[in-house]
């Protein structure tokens, strides 16, 4: 009997002794958690997705469904940055954020803007400052007479898609906090007309001032 359990034992001892010098798992139950990614932080999610193989329903494919609005946001914006007298046309565009928190969208102004276009609105932020920043070009005067004449449309049109060096904030901001900062910016102007004068800016380029500009910025409000 004692000779049994001697055998039995050693046979035991080798059996684990094998299994345990085995380094396969097994068959992984979820792999895709088993053996995760590593991922760019920013990376586009469809671009991580097929980069990985993963599949997924035919409509979640290239963003949300077309005309669908995030919950909390607002309608969408119809002009495109690409679109032919998109700049122009903006000038039509009417706030629809009726209750804007002044103090809110100060702070919004101040945290997005305020860095390159100076706390006291007057293009002269921490990275200019009397031409010691990294831009070639000074950082628009928003307290200018030609930015006081350019309508609150047209400063979130370039707030959505930007403008010259400026890059678009759509990302860091909601529809609704874009529209916030425009009204802020006009407030602080006091006011200012719809129109746009024609005067070169930082960007490089001329604010429409054409019939045609007109006729265009009309048909938008149709």
């Amino acid at each position: 009997m004692k000779k049994f359990l001697i055998i039995g034992g050693c046979v035991a001892v080798t059996v684990l002794a094998v299994s345990c010098s085995d380094r396969n798992p097994g068959r992984a139950y979820m792999p895709d958690m088993t053996y995760s990614r590593a991922y760019e932080t920013y990376a586009p999610v469809q671009d991580r997705l097929n980069a990985s193989g993963a599949e997924s329903e035919p409509s979640f494919h290239g963003g949300p469904v077309p005309g669908t609005v995030a919950r909390g946001e607002l309608t969408g914006y119809k002009l495109l940055k690409d679109t032919a007298g998109a700049y122009a046309t903006s000038a039509a565009l009417v706030n629809p954020v009726t209750d804007v928190d002044q103090k809110e969208a100060e702070r919004l102004y101040l945290i997005n803007c305020g860095i390159c276009h100076g706390a006291k609105l007057d293009g002269q932020g921490p990275l200019w400052k009397d031409g010691n920043g990294p831009y070639p070009v000074a950082p628009k005067n928003l307290m200018g007479d030609d930015m006081k004449g350019t309508s609150i449309g047209t400063i979130y049109h370039v707030a959505t898609y930007g403008k010259g060096q400026m890059g678009s904030y759509a990302s860091q901001l909601t529809t609704k906090q874009r529209w916030m900062v425009a009204a802020y910016i006009k407030a602080k102007q006091g006011g200012g007309s719809a129109a746009a004068t024609a005067k070169s800016d930082s960007t490089g380029a001329k604010a429409p001032q054409t019939a045609a500009a007109d006729t265009t910025a009309k048909a938008a409000t149709k």
